[in-house]
C-alpha cells in the first residue's frame, strides 16, 4: 500500500511537466495576443485619396477606414458657371476602386449629390470624421461640431453668433481661427460664416473669396429652384 501511495498536493514528474509546458505556452499566447493589441493601437492608419473634378475645380479626399481625414480644394481652375438647364455635377478623376473605405465613399457620394442639388445632400447620412483636430477637447472642435450640426444648407450664421451657439460669447476672433483649421470644409460648412455687417469675410485665408460666393449662391439658387 505505501508503496503505491502519491504523496498529496505533489502531482507526478511527468504530469508536472506537461502542465509546464502548458503555462508556458498560454503565457507566450497572451503575449503575442497582447503585442498584436498594441501594434494595432500604435499603428497609424493609412488613408487613401481619390480627386474629384467638381464646379469649383480638383478637390481631393484623404480618408481611412475610421472616417474622413482631410478634403482640400486645389484652386486649379475658374469656379464653373451655373446653369439651371445643366447643374454642376462633380466626378472621381483619380483613385477609388472596389476595396476603396467605406467612409471614403460615402464622402465622394455626399459631394456628388452637394454639387447636383445641396439639398439633397443634407438627406444623406454624412461620412465619419477621422482628423484630430475634431476630437480634442478645445473650442476649436467645439466650433466645428457646432457649425457641422446647426448650420444647415442654405444658411449663414456671423462669427459672433457661432461663438454664442459654442458657449463663448466673446470669442468671435476664435471662431475666425477655427474656420482656418477647418480640415473638412465643404461637409462641415465654413463657407456659412460671414461677417456680422452681411459681408460673406474671407475664405481659405482670402485666396478662396470667389469660392465662398459661388457656394452661398449655389445654396441659395438650389433652394429657390
Amino acid at each position: 500500500m505505501g508503496r503505491t501511495q502519491l504523496h498529496e498536493g505533489r502531482p507526478q514528474p511527468r504530469f508536472e511537466s506537461r502542465m509546464a509546458r502548458s503555462v508556458s505556452q498560454d503565457r507566450q499566447m497572451r503575449g503575442q495576443e497582447g503585442a498584436e493589441m498594441r501594434k494595432r493601437r500604435e499603428s497609424p492608419c493609412a488613408p487613401e485619396t481619390v480627386a474629384v473634378l467638381s464646379p469649383l475645380g480638383t478637390i481631393r479626399v484623404h480618408a481611412c477606414e475610421s472616417g474622413v481625414h482631410a478634403i482640400q480644394i486645389l484652386m486649379d481652375v475658374a469656379p464653373a458657371e451655373r446653369s439651371a438647364e445643366a447643374p454642376p455635377r462633380c466626378r472621381v478623376v483619380n483613385g477609388g476602386s472596389a476595396e476603396t473605405s467605406p467612409g471614403l465613399r460615402r464622402c465622394v457620394e455626399w459631394l456628388q449629390a452637394y454639387f447636383g442639388d445641396p439639398h439633397s445632400a443634407g438627406s444623406l447620412p454624412p461620412p465619419a470624421f477621422h482628423h484630430p483636430a475634431l476630437s480634442a477637447d478645445m473650442f476649436t472642435s467645439r466650433v466645428l461640431h457646432v457649425l457641422f450640426r446647426d448650420v444647415k444648407i442654405g444658411d449663414t450664421v456671423s462669427y459672433k453668433r457661432l461663438a454664442e451657439m459654442a458657449g463663448n460669447p466673446r470669442a468671435a476672433r476664435a471662431v475666425g481661427g477655427a474656420m482656418r483649421k477647418n480640415p473638412i470644409p465643404l461637409i462641415i460648412p465654413c463657407h456659412r460664416v460671414i461677417s456680422s455687417s452681411g459681408q460673406s469675410g474671407p475664405y481659405m485665408s482670402g485666396r478662396g473669396d470667389h469660392l465662398k460666393q459661388w457656394l452661398l449662391a449655389h445654396e441659395r439658387r438650389r433652394e429657390e429652384g
